[in-house]
């Protein structure tokens, strides 16, 4: 939003009646949830700089498994609006470049690079990838992902800058470290990326050496994501994903010896074998890392979809109800004791943290990518399957290696299918995405900005939002639509309900549940 920040803690001082607002920030996904600094306890593995506040207040989010139970059902996360089901192959590659050419040579850029090749498949995975043990394989897609560079930047405004870049997977650490540095040499050489950007990649600790650290931080790599899911053997065996804990902390001690300046943990919850108390380890283990950030996520079984799952026996995952006993545990604990920021989602940031520092400015955004630290910008992905997202466009490209060899070779943009955004979808992605990232809508500033009746515009949605109204995790006011701090969890419920594909739609997409 365009608010002021001074002008929203006064409005929700006024809305809300509890000082202490006043002092928080008033434009994030845990709006009401004030700050605490940790003062973490030194162990065996502490490899992260302690931080501390006292006198903040305390940060801990309580799960009431009645609120998850009732909420918990299949809807959009939200990562852009209309979400992705709603791409039609309509949108060509003519339709992205024409977007490309079309934005403004202020709007800043933020590229994506999707990497797809694993040494072996991990039978929980749900991203587009493929295994491969032939190093040509991934030269020949290198040099192919090199040229779509070339193809985007000839239709962009030469003065566009990159302030974002992230590399995604498949394993981005796969590469060789001179593939690593060849490929950003190449990146730099053709988009124009600012000395402060936040370039990120993921990794996988199974293969990872120091030289590729090394590699990745010398490219002008600053963030790094490692996949841990579970360190309980027993679960790593399931999911086919053996992973000892030393790789792990090697890993990390190998980011911060290099200057990575924020590490991430990914954890998934509800794959085979797992119980609150056996996930209560993992959260022991990764509290010791004291990683800058931690992403929760929940398994999504869906075997008609990924054949490999059926890999997975059912019968060994846990059940509904321990799967949330499971959730409750882990985001208490972390956001307790641990002294973690829940920044939405299954996103969690100490509080010293880019992305927690971005929620209480009122700078947090919302793309493909999931949060992120700067708004304003326009993704343009790059390799098969990748999701760009322009202000008047989203276009994904073509999936499979062969057909998108082919239209590179042609000199063309790999698109296959996309959406072209309405003025209407323009208004309700502006509502929703300030609900995902600011826990609030002041119907003023939609009014102001589109010109339009907020009440009269979004009548069904309000009258859909008394349910939450009625279980407290939702206001509403003549003034805004404010989500409860307890009502964060179920941020995405709030959101649907201005969703007016969702409302129309008599089959829903297959989604994900909400918690």
């Amino acid at each position: 939003m365009d608010v002021p920040h001074n002008r929203r803690g006064s409005f929700l001082a006024a809305v809300r009646g509890r000082e202490m607002l006043i002092v928080e920030r008033a434009g994030s996904t845990c709006r009401c949830i004030p700050c605490v600094r940790l003062a973490f306890v030194p162990t065996p593995y502490m490899l992260a700089p302690a931080v501390s506040a006292p006198d903040a207040p305390a940060t801990a989010v309580h799960v009431d498994l009645d609120l998850v139970r009732r909420y918990n059902q299949p809807g959009p996360r939200y990562t852009s609006y209309p979400t992705a089901p709603h791409f039609s192959d309509d949108v060509t590659d003519d339709a992205f470049g024409r977007a490309l050419a079309d934005g403004s040579p202020d709007t800043p850029l933020s590229l994506y690079v999707h990497l797809p090749f694993c040494r072996s498949l991990c039978y929980y995975c749900g991203c587009h990838m493929k295994v491969t043990h032939r190093p040509e394989v991934i030269d020949r897609y290198l040099g192919y992902v090199k040229r779509e560079m070339e193809l985007a930047a000839e239709r962009l405004h030469a003065d566009r800058r990159v302030v974002q870049l992230h590399w995604g997977g498949g394993t981005p650490s796969y590469l060789t470290p001179d593939q690593i540095v060849d490929l950003m040499d190449h990146t730099r050489s053709v988009f124009s990326v600012d000395a402060d950007a936040e370039i990120s990649l993921e990794a996988d600790p199974r293969g990872l050496t120091e030289e590729h650290v090394a590699a990745a931080a010398g490219a002008g790599f600053n963030r790094i994501s490692y996949g841990v899911q579970d360190v309980d053997p027993k679960v790593q065996e399931a999911i086919h994903r053996v992973q000892p804990t030393e790789l792990v902390e090697k890993a990390v001690r190998w980011a911060r010896t290099h200057g990575f300046t924020s590490i991430n943990l990914d954890l998934v919850y509800g794959l085979p074998h797992q119980t609150a108390e056996t996930f209560s380890a993992t959260i022991d283990t990764v509290m010791d890392f004291a990683p800058e950030r931690i992403a929760l996520f929940s398994y999504a079984h869906v075997p008609s979809l990924k054949k490999h799952q059926r890999l997975i026996p059912e019968e060994a995952l846990p059940e509904p109800d321990e799967k949330l006993r499971i959730f409750k545990m882990a985001t208490e604990r972390l956001t307790g004791e641990a002294g973690y920021r829940f920044i939405g989602m299954d996103h969690f940031a100490r509080p010293d943290d880019e992305l927690a520092v971005a929620l209480d400015t009122g700078n947090l955004h919302r793309n493909f990518q999931g949060y992120s630290t700067r708004a304003g910008a326009d993704v343009v992905a790059f390799g098969v399957s990748g999701i760009s997202q322009l202000d008047g466009a989203y276009t994904q490209n073509i999936k499979g290696l062969p057909a998108y060899y082919d239209r590179i070779d042609e000199g063309r943009l790999a698109t296959y299918r996309g959406y072209e955004v309405t003025q209407e979808d323009r208004i309700r992605r502006f509502v929703i995405m300030s609900l995902m990232c600011d826990s609030q809508v002041v119907k003023t500033d939609v009014e102001d900005r589109f010109g339009i009746d907020f009440d009269a515009m979004f009548a069904d949605a309000l009258v859909a939002l008394r349910p939450m109204v009625d279980d407290d995790i939702v206001t509403l006011t003549d003034e805004a639509v404010v989500v409860e701090p307890e009502g964060r969890l179920f941020i995405r419920n709030a959101a649907m309900t201005f969703d007016a594909y969702l409302q129309a739609s008599k089959k829903r997409p297959l989604y994900s549940k909400t918690v």
